[in-house]
Parts: C-alpha cells; structure tokens; sequence
C-alpha cells in the first residue's frame, strides 16, 4: 500500500520558522538587544508571525509553496516590469483590472502600483506621506478592490508590486496624531527633541533631500513644543526605528499587504532609516539588519513575497541593499541600478561610453545570491545626477564639471542638446542640478522636428530599453514610455502638485494612442512595438536570466557598450552603440572569432558586417547569440 506523507499548515509554519530563525533574530538582538529581552522579542515575533500566516488566503499558501520549490521565480527571463499611478493609468483599482490585456499583449509579468494606500490631505509627497496603512486611497477603490485586481493580475501570471514607506508615516497617521496628544508609547515611534541643540548638531553633518521646498531636517511642533525629524518634508515623520516597537508595528503591516495579494513589497526611503550623530545618517548598517529581518519574517509567514529596495545611492553604498557580507543573500531581492539609469543618460549626452564602461566595472559584482537588479531608465523620479569625483577623474573630467553638463544638457540648455528637461532642487552652493523630464521627452521626441530628428528619438528610446532588459536584472517600463509620452505641464494648474516638478514626468496615460499603438506607423506604434518585440526575445532567452553573470567588457571602443550574458548552454552579447553615426568594432574586441556569423536575436538576422568589423546602425543595439 502506498502512504502519502502530509504535513499541515502549523506543522509548515513550524519547518518555515526553524529555516529562518537563525538569519531572523540575529540582526534583531543586534539591533534590540539591549532594549528587550531575547526571549520576549523572539516570542512577540513568533507570535506576531503565527497570527499573519493564519489570516492567510488559501490562495497565497499554495503560491508561497510553488515560491518555496522556485524560489528564484522572479530571475526567470520573461520576467518584466510596469510601473504605473492607478489614477494615471486607468482611474481607479477596477480600471487597471480592465487594463491587464494590455500588460498582458506586452510582454509584463510584474506591474507595480504607485503609493496608492491613503495619503495626507493635499500635498503628500506623490502619495508617499502615507495616513493610513491598512487603507487604500479612497478616489482610487478599497483594499477588498486592489485584493480584486491583485488575484486578476496573478490568474494572468502578473505579480503585483505595492509601495510600503519605511523611513516615515505622515503626520496625520494614527501614531502621529497619538503622540502629538502625549501618548508616550506613541512618542516612542518618532525621533523628537525637547530643544534645538540635539538637532542642531546633526544638521551639521546631514544633507538635504528637498533645498528648495524643505530645507533642514527637523520641524517644530507647537502641539508638543518638540522637535520632530522630518528629513523629507514637514509633514512625514521619521519612525525610530531603534524602538523595536516600531519594527513589530511595521512587520505586521508588511505581511497584511502581503496577504492582500502584493507579491512583491518596494521598500521606500530605506537608506535614511537609521540615524547615528556625526553622520549623513544614509545607508548605516543597521538597516541592513533591518532590511534583513523583514525578509527572514516574510519567509516564515509569506514566502510568496519577495522585497524591492528603494536606495537611489551612490555607487559604493548601492551593492549591500542587494547583500554583501554577512548580509549576502538574506536582504532585498531587488534593487534599483540607479548607477546604470545615470550612466546611461551620461553617455547618450556625451556620445562616450568609457566612463560607463568604467564606472559599472569597478563598482558592481557581475551577480548576487537570490538577488538581481531593477533596472530602468526613467522613473516617476527626478535623475540625481550620481557621478562622483573619482569616477570622473578617472575619465579625464571633473565631478561638477560633467554633473553641470548633463544638467545643462537635458534642460535643454548645452548647444546641439535634443532634450527637453527641466532642473529640479538646484543646489546654489554646488551648482549641482537634479534632472525632470519623461523618458521621450529626454531622448529627443519633444524637440524632433524633421523624420530624421523623430527616427534618432525614438532609436534612442529603444536603445534605453533593450540595455534595461539585455542587462541584467528585471528591467521595469515606466507607464506611458512604451508609448513615447512626453513632459506634463497640466500639473502646473493644480495648487498641490504645482509646486513639485517631478510632476512632469508622470503624465496621464494617453489610451487612444495606446490602443492604436500596435498598428500605427506614428513615433508612438514603432515604439510599442520595439519595446514589445524587445521583451518577447528577452523572454525567451535563458541567457538572460537575471541570475546569469553581466560581464561588462572594455572593447576599448569609447563609442560603444558590451555586456557578455554567459548562460549554460548559450550566450548572449549585447552591443549598444550611443552615438547618431554607424559605428564599427572589430569582432576579437568583444571575444569573437573573426569568421563567427553570430545571430543578432533583435533582428533575427546576422549584424552587417565589412571584413572582420560588425557595423551598428546610430543608437543601435545588438544582442549577439552563440551556443556554449
């Protein structure tokens, strides 16, 4: 007779939790040892996590057991992403339901909502002064209607992706509100000073997100006559996340999104969440710790959930937020490639690859464990221009010289510049100039006047979105950039978003352009297109996993960027040429013997070549297959 061995869900909880316990309270008795016991934080986590897994859907479960058996899912190849407001895509939660035929067609597995839980009256930040957790933004549904759209999005093999802010809350959340009337546990939550010298010092060595709309980091509250830390804005408070309180408050929070169907969870402003004296109070160990117990939580009570770290850093401070040391492996899954965005726009405005080439070598691991990068070329964001010294130095030009350029070059202010951007938090002690502007508008659709001008823009828009997804990582479009959407100036007319100009890179989406985007011969149709096509390749390409190595190569070709994708059985070598004029490049630069006829996988056919040389097109990308 066969027996069939079972085992129930406390017995799974209890296997979940010995796997992870180890990597679980380690960070947490270095962060909170000396505040509670080991024995009453271990039982109020485990706790806390036993409750969450039994207010888990049924659903979820069994997704949390296929994510177990796979647990490197969100590496495969076909995985792409969507980043959209739910107002400015489709209206409201049951409109993006209505939508996933359209992320669907092209090519998306992963879409991520924008901060849509409840916001603070009026300015929020972009949604990113969060009121109330447990609520989604009423104009835009309910909880029971995200949870809707989110099982709709996971029948048609999409996981949804949420924003849960860490670094802060709004001030009219409900901690805050109980600590301004004196609730001392309440207090406890946030970093508050009776006088002005404990802040003052600080400030000595802080920087300043917001110069020109927040200056400082603290703010006076005459409610409690305290100093508040506000690093962001006025109005969102910073959790002290040295109050182990604040991390069981927040944990519990993390797992019911997880149970309301976010697969993944974008971890906002993580870089700021711990503060020590003498410091920028950025990218602190400890929250890696933090970073890292979250995810050791989730594995116990919501294995399906994997975490995206939200740390626009430089180059240096990037690579822990994907694990490093003893963290390796343990922290965030994801993590945006800001360096790569940067270098990017860097080497389009310059029409020179070498310190890209440089840059992205010396700084980055060619992989992680259980770990990829996010990749993208624009966001809801303003582009932070992270160039720093020593890499420029390296290239012959100086740090603010080549910041001020790219500044001047995509406020459309350097002679021959095709972009139109606008300058956004301009540092006047530095000169230093952050970057607003959509993707299209950027790369030159705004500004195009003639067929030659439109045919450079939209190349270069297609340039940018097969780096993303030849790279190395989960590459994620930007809503409205598949269509070439170009600057909002309505915003402008609106009193709580006129005084933000990020506002004009997140533009409404145009759906009569969108709808006729798959038969038209506009700027818009051959865009889609390229970006659909580029995607549907990606796919089925096991070359570029996002656990296969990215080896940059230095082709000493200071027009052109390689990256070598060395799979098992095949490999991938993508070219990308960052110039308007053809380029060539001998086939021994980039490891090819000279009599190889590679396949270009993006045409389907064999690059042109003259002898030896493989020519590339202006602003053309190559993805170069062999098999191993």
């Amino acid at each position: 007779m066969t027996r069939t061995a079972t085992v129930d869900d406390d017995a799974l909880f209890d296997l979940r939790w010995q796997r992870a316990a180890a990597d679980l309270m380690a960070p947490l008795l270095r962060l909170y040892g000396k505040r509670m016991s080991p024995d009453a934080l271990r039982d109020r986590l485990r706790a806390l996590l036993a409750r969450k897994w039994a207010e888990r859907p049924r659903d979820l479960r069994a997704l949390d057991l296929a994510r177990d058996l796979s647990p490197e899912w969100f590496q495969d190849q076909s995985m792409a992403g969507y980043v959209f407001y739910v107002d400015r895509f489709a209206g409201s939660m049951a409109g993006v339901a209505e939508r996933i035929p359209y992320l669907c067609d092209l090519g998306i597995r992963y879409a991520h909502f924008m901060p849509c839980l409840m916001p603070r009256p009026g300015d929020s930040d972009g949604g990113y002064a969060v009121m109330d957790y447990g609520r989604i933004d009423p104009r835009l549904g309910t909880m029971d209607d995200f949870r809707a759209v989110a099982a709709a999005m996971r029948a048609a093999g999409i996981s949804p992706c949420i924003d849960m802010v860490l670094n802060h809350t709004a001030m009219e959340h409900d901690w805050a509100v109980r600590a301004r009337a004196g609730d001392p546990h309440y207090q406890g939550f946030y970093h508050l000073f009776d006088d002005h010298d404990t802040p003052l010092a600080y400030e000595r060595t802080l920087l300043e997100v917001f110069p020109d709309q927040a200056p400082g980091n603290f703010t006076w509250n005459k409610e409690m006559e305290r100093w508040v830390w506000t690093t962001f804005n006025t109005f969102q408070w910073d959790l002290n996340w040295e109050n182990p309180e604040v991390f069981l408050a927040i944990l519990g929070i993390v797992l019911d999104l997880a149970n309301s169907g976010a697969e993944v969870l974008r971890l906002d402003a993580v870089a700021f969440m711990w503060k020590r004296m003498g410091t920028v109070c950025q990218n602190e160990p400890e929250v890696h710790d933090i970073l890292q117990a979250i995810n050791q939580a989730a594995s116990v009570a919501a294995p399906a959930t994997i975490f995206k770290a939200e740390a626009i850093v430089g180059p240096q401070e990037l690579v822990p937020y994907l694990g490093a040391g003893r963290h390796t492996g343990k922290v965030c899954n994801l993590a945006y490639h800001n360096s790569l965005m940067v270098q990017f726009w860097s080497a389009l405005a310059s029409g020179e690859t070498g310190l890209m080439t440089d840059t992205l070598r010396r700084h980055f691991p060619d992989r992680f464990v259980g770990a990829e990068w996010a990749t993208y070329i624009r966001c809801h964001d303003d582009i932070g221009w992270a160039i720093t010294e020593e890499d420029a130095e390296a290239r012959g030009v100086t740090g603010p010289g080549h910041r001020k350029f790219l500044s001047d070059f995509y406020a459309g202010r350097f002679p021959g510049s095709f972009a139109r951007g606008a300058d956004f938090q301009v540092n006047e002690a530095t000169g230093d100039a952050r970057t607003n502007g959509t993707l299209a508008s950027l790369a030159g659709l705004e500004a195009a006047t003639t067929e030659a001008d439109i045919d450079l823009a939209v190349a270069r828009i297609l340039l940018g979105h097969a780096l993303i997804a030849g790279f190395g990582g989960l590459p994620l479009i930007y809503m409205g950039d598949e269509i070439g959407l170009t600057n909002e100036t309505a915003y402008l007319e609106d009193p709580d978003l006129a005084g933000d100009g990020r506002w004009m890179q997140r533009p409404a989406m145009d759906w009569t352009r969108a709808d006729a985007a798959p038969g038209s011969n506009a700027p818009s149709g051959r865009i889609y297109r390229g970006t659909r096509e580029i995607l549907a390749v990606r796919a089925i390409t096991p070359a570029l996993r996002g656990d296969v190595p990215a080896c940059i190569l230095d082709t000493g070709h200071d027009k052109l960027f390689c990256v070598l994708r060395p799979g098992r059985e095949e490999s991938v070598t993508g070219l990308y040429n960052f110039t308007a004029e053809s380029q060539q490049i001998e086939a021994h630069r980039i490891g090819r013997d000279a009599q190889d006829a590679p396949l270009d996988l993006l045409t389907g056919q064999p690059p042109a070549r003259e002898d030896d040389r493989l020519i590339l097109p202006p602003y053309a990308a190559l993805w170069l297959h062999s098999n191993d």
